[in-house]
């Protein structure tokens, strides 16, 4: 007996199994599953890999990026999540949420009083007088910091979001070989250690390979631009951001201080922004420049009469990955800069550690 081939036997075309299957899913992941496939993979990496030398200096604490999720779903991805320091399992608490990003008008820049403005930030930072760790001693900097978390979210691509304003501390040693930070919220409970064998550099400095940098303006830009060759954005940027880092969460003799400030000044497209508030919300005029790039514009901002250093704020310049123009997208302001007698020590309590 011939069989008769049914319709079922055969094989459906694409348009016949479009049909008759459900149509497929939205392929983006949640916020909570691409973290937690982000941290199985940073897992995976450390378990077959030697763990890397603590940081010196905090590079900009970017979380994500233009990821495409609800801002309920932000909110409660990092209300849930924990962190853990690197080959230890130490939960923090929750990691607070995300807040949206602070918007300010975007100030023109100028060069016309740019000579005038670091000449007097140089002599002031001369005049200065800084403490000289000595043996056994550490650097004690306590900042309030924010930093951008997400550029957007699907429901609104017109809101960045940022950490809250949080405290963060920092101890080194003048060798650079013994650290502690303690980042609440941010970092196990209680901070990680700092502790490196690495070669101090311009991007891991410590407090005795400051000493040793030329205090000559043009022998150290050289220096910095020749070291950072390669890094960054653009030479002119990554020249300008290494100076800065050097600002934020170093301590620096007096002369280098000088140094560093006449040196920026020779950066190509470095203007005075004259209005500028840093996260402790002290008014300041600011040095600054723009990564053209990234579009976003790095302040160093300091006090219109003292001309100390405030602390620093990147404001989005021109629309970029989603973040529109006038957004702070990363704020600093340093609190307390000293030198005490023991790491976890802070001022005021000497013979009490945190």
């Amino acid at each position: 007996m011939i069989r008769k081939k049914s319709r079922r036997d055969e094989p459906l075309d694409d348009a016949e199994l479009a049909r008759v299957l459900p149509a497929p899913g939205d392929p983006h992941l949640s916020l909570d599953r691409q973290l937690l496939l982000e941290e199985h993979l940073m897992n995976e990496i450390q378990s077959t890999a030697p763990a890397p030398a603590p940081s010196r200096r905090p590079a900009r604490r970017v979380l994500l990026i233009g990821v495409p999720v609800t801002a309920a779903a932000l909110a409660g991805a990092f209300a849930f999540t924990s962190l853990t320091n690197s080959g230890g399992s130490d939960p923090v608490a929750a990691t607070p949420p995300p807040v949206e990003a602070p918007v300010v008008g975007v100030e023109p820049g100028s060069t016309a009083r740019l000579a005038s403005t670091v000449e007097h930030i140089a002599a002031a930072a001369s005049a200065r007088k800084t403490p000289e760790p000595g043996p056994g001693q550490y650097i004690y900097i306590k900042s309030k910091v924010s930093d951008l978390a997400v550029s957007h979210t699907d429901t609104d691509d017109s809101k960045a979001w940022v950490q809250p304003l949080h405290i963060r501390e920092v101890w080194n040693s003048p060798d650079g070989k013994q650290g502690w930070l303690d980042e609440p919220g941010y970092q196990p409970k209680g901070g990680i250690t700092l502790d490196s064998n690495v070669k101090p550099s311009l991007g891991a400095p410590s407090y005795d390979y400051l000493k040793t940098l030329p205090t000559d303006p043009d022998a150290l830009l050289k220096k910095i631009y020749k070291e950072t060759k390669g890094q960054g954005n653009s030479p002119d940027q990554q020249a300008f951001t290494t100076v800065g880092d050097l600002l934020n969460e170093e301590l620096a003799p007096a002369k280098l201080n000088a140094a560093l400030y006449r040196a920026a000044a020779k950066v190509p497209g470095v203007v005075v922004v004259e209005h500028a508030k840093d996260a402790a919300g002290r008014e300041g005029i600011a040095l600054a420049h723009v990564d053209r790039k990234s579009g976003d514009r790095t302040e160093w901002i300091f006090d219109p009469k003292t001309y100390t250093y405030l602390g620093s704020r990147a404001v989005q310049v021109k629309r970029a990955y989603g973040i529109k123009p006038g957004t702070v997208i990363n704020w600093t302001a340093v609190l307390e800069r000293t030198v005490v007698d023991a790491e976890k020590q802070r001022p005021g309590a000497q013979g009490t550690r945190a």
